[in-house]
């Protein structure tokens, strides 16, 4: 009997950030969408093990600092206390839960299919589709088959597992470390970039004692060292322990356990500790899937060799998100999953962005988008730079929050915005404006000339301008 192929319009491989906006998009411009997501829940690893659960947890440890001690503005608390186990169903059923069951509304209510299972290619224009698990099925003639009109990669990607430290009950990733049903007294981080370095500043908040071991000479390398300075005093005055230029050796677990061995210009140091994440970064998803039956290109790094609109070498697959070059950010996959579904359907879409922001959520929190001054001189262009302080903010200042500074990297011939950089309160949200002001190629005049209200973090900005101008107000 002959095989049953069913045609599909646009398949969409991965519901994450980069998936689940791609099937929004493109519904919305009239394409018929059918996802493939091998989890049984959708919105990727930021929605359910990432980025959003995360902050949960940064979040519940904040609150908890505060109700330990918020004497500094004359508020005396008794003793506070957290029931972990509490703040993890919070963070699960009010926060996760919430969001994915948002993405799983707007699927319905757009009308886009969902197939749960993991897709394997056969060609440029096939695919099956099988139940989510071991392979050993594959040969038996399983499984629903799929011949696409287009197709958009968004697999994401997953931990790295290093040498001497195999995952397991003691020895984990940062979805275990989310995950985690109590609160570690000792707690050891392998890699202190965005995630080690987030999640160190949370479980401190929530009383760990957190040991750092980074392989670099600083925690965040990707931010500049007087931004990173003022994160590292704040962690080290939660008893945060950093150590940089940290080769880690092995991790040997015990019933109870895990102890760490590592070295520092080849000296042997080990840490007993309760619980080992590994936070060394993360591999693009372009293996396990048949992607070599494909004609898609990959670069000598695993990466989708995309054009400006998200297109492969084969026309009409697409791909985005981290398994594609540029930082490997949710963010990043959201915009270009709008630029493939606008293609798709005919639109002159295009990645063309100037500058991507880039976030990390310590305390305080770190941000940046465009060029560094650095960064500007490699490229031979000539800067101004200004740099305002948050403890001239008044907002900053209410707020018992004025450490940090934004600076701002404009081209000294022109007065075009390059880039700018904050630290401080809020960075997280005042980088959109910068965003808006560095991909839009405005000058610093068009910041300083647009109202801002007062008392606010964003008059930072304004302020950093008007020092660009030459008329700084309040420094």
């Amino acid at each position: 009997m002959a095989e049953n192929i069913v045609e599909k319009d646009t398949v969409i491989i991965g519901s994450g950030p980069g998936g689940y906006v791609a099937a929004i998009r493109a519904a919305e411009l009239g394409q018929d969408v059918t996802v493939i997501e091998k989890e049984p829940t959708l919105g990727g690893v930021c929605l359910n093990v990432g980025c959003v659960p995360s902050k949960a947890l940064i979040t519940a440890g904040h609150r908890l600092q505060e109700s330990i001690d918020s004497s500094v503005y004359g508020i005396t608390t008794a003793d506070a206390k957290i029931d972990f186990t509490k703040t993890q169903a919070w963070k699960d059923e009010k926060v996760v839960k919430r969001m994915t069951d948002g993405v799983n509304m707007l699927f319905k209510k757009h009308k886009v299919e969902v197939i749960q299972g993991e897709a394997y290619l056969d060609s440029d224009t096939q695919l099956r589709v099988m139940p989510s698990g071991p392979r050993q099925f594959m040969d038996n003639g399983g499984g629903q088959t799929i011949k696409f009109k287009n197709l958009i990669l968004a697999t994401g990607s997953r931990p790295i597992e290093i040498r001497g430290f195999k995952f397991n009950e003691r020895i984990i990733d940062s979805t275990g470390g989310l995950n985690l049903t109590s609160i570690p007294k000792e707690f050891v981080i392998i890699g202190g970039g965005y995630v080690g370095t987030e999640l160190a500043g949370a479980y401190a908040n929530l009383g760990s004692h957190v040991t750092i071991l980074e392989g670099s000479p600083s925690i965040i390398p990707n931010f500049e060292k007087d931004m990173v300075s003022i994160v590292e005093k704040n962690l080290k005055a939660k008893g945060v322990t950093i150590v940089t230029n940290a080769m880690a050796k092995k991790g040997e677990e015990s019933a109870d356990g895990v102890m760490v061995t590592y070295e520092v210009d080849g000296k042997p140091e080990t840490i007993d500790a309760d619980y080992c994440m590994v936070t060394v970064g993360r591999r693009p998803n372009t293996d396990n899937f048949g992607l070599e039956m494909t004609s898609v290109k990959l670069s000598d790094h695993g990466l989708v060799e995309i054009d400006s609109q998200g297109r492969t070498s084969v026309p009409n697959i697409y791909a985005i998100g981290d398994i594609t070059a540029g930082p490997a950010l949710a963010h990043k996959a959201s915009f270009e999953a709008k630029t493939v579904a606008g293609a798709i359907s005919g639109e002159n879409t295009a990645n063309d962005y100037i500058g991507v922001p880039a976030v990390c959520f310590t305390d305080p929190e770190l941000a940046v988008v465009g060029l560094t001054k650095d960064e500007a001189k490699e490229k031979g262009i000539e800067t101004t730079v200004a740099k305002f302080p948050f403890a001239a903010n008044a907002r900053a200042v209410s707020l018992d929050s004025a450490e940090g500074f934004v600076r701002l990297v404009a081209d000294k011939e022109t007065g075009t915005l390059l880039g700018g950089q904050i630290v401080g309160p809020g960075a997280s949200d005042l980088i959109s404006e910068l965003s808006v002001a560095v991909n839009c190629q405005l000058n610093y005049e068009d910041i300083e000339l647009t109202i801002h209200p007062h008392p606010t973090l964003g008059e930072t900005i304004m302020e950093a301008s008007d020092i660009l101008s030459g008329f700084p107000t309040d420094i």
